[in-house]
């Protein structure tokens, strides 16, 4: 049974500049550090897998004199599991407040993927309390429980490294070639691709000017249809694709058959959310 896994920020919601961002900020007012990140700042910042990892990008020995912290590590590193630990309070808050809409098509698409028996699941290296919020939010708690969730220090080594996708997909039991992921960065990206999955892009507030070499599809958004209409917008095909208006789940289908050279490149669409199309072979 083929399988859909969500990234979590900037592809369920476009969290990052209007979440994680302030959240960050208000963080280190909370604690007295000297260092308020801009929005240009952040945007080098997001490259950085994780959010203990990004604030640790801060402990130069520099910032950590004038900022009056500890020099030994395990002092230091329990500092920065307090401000990541608070951080994330913040941002659960932010998410909860509503202000943060969903990206258009996740919804829509997550419910065609379990109506026709499709695995769901989210793969982050987010905390888990803030992967779950953006869940919930993105999806409404009826289909936020048909998810697996693999969040936060499950895996040592964060994206682009391949270990949270590889960690995911064991532990649904599944095959990579019956996966799709679908990412916003090009770390991201790398992480499922090392792990063997098809990738697909949805780019995100951040992430538009990256470097999407090797993805299957990407595009603006799912994109989603009237009354509130937003229109895929198609920046990469090798597959041949070629969605609609927006993304339906019969076209994240066709980049797993692209790798079965079995299948009928004229089948009709067995999923119920699109018409059909053909379907490529593979090159």
């Amino acid at each position: 049974m083929p399988a859909l896994i969500f990234d979590c920020d900037g592809v369920l919601a476009d969290t990052e500049r209007d979440g994680h961002l302030p959240a960050f900020n208000e963080t280190f007012e909370e604690f007295g550090l000297p260092v308020r990140w801009s929005d240009a700042e952040y945007a080098e910042k997001v490259k950085v897998g994780g959010g203990k990892e990004r604030m640790r990008t801060l402990l130069t020995p520099d910032f950590v004199a004038a900022a009056g912290l500890p020099s030994d590590p395990a002092a230091l590193d329990e500092r920065l599991a307090g401000w990541h630990r608070r951080k994330t309070e913040i941002y659960t808050g932010i998410i909860r407040g509503g202000s943060i809409p969903p990206r258009p098509g996740v919804r829509r698409v997550a419910a065609a993927a379990h109506q026709a028996g499709w695995t769901l699941a989210v793969a982050s290296t987010s905390a888990e309390a803030s992967v779950r919020s953006v869940l919930e939010l993105a999806m409404g708690p009826e289909l936020a429980a048909r998810f697996s969730v693999f969040a936060g220090d499950v895996v040592q080594r964060k994206k682009p490294a391949p270990d949270i996708y590889a960690f995911a997909v064991r532990g649904l039991g599944l095959d990579p070639v019956d996966v799709v992921a679908i990412e916003d960065s090009r770390n991201g990206m790398l992480s499922a691709l090392g792990a063997g999955l098809a990738c697909a892009v949805t780019t995100s507030a951040y992430t538009g000017e990256e470097d999407f070499s090797g993805a299957s599809l990407v595009v603006t958004s799912l994109g989603d249809p009237p009354p509130e209409e937003t229109v895929t917008r198609v920046l990469s095909d090798p597959l041949g694709v070629r969605p609609g208006r927006y993304v339906v789940l019969a076209d994240l289908a066709v980049l797993l058959s692209a790798g079965d050279g079995d299948s009928d490149p004229t089948t009709s669409d067995p999923l119920g959310d699109g018409p059909a199309r053909p379907r490529p072979r593979p090159h």
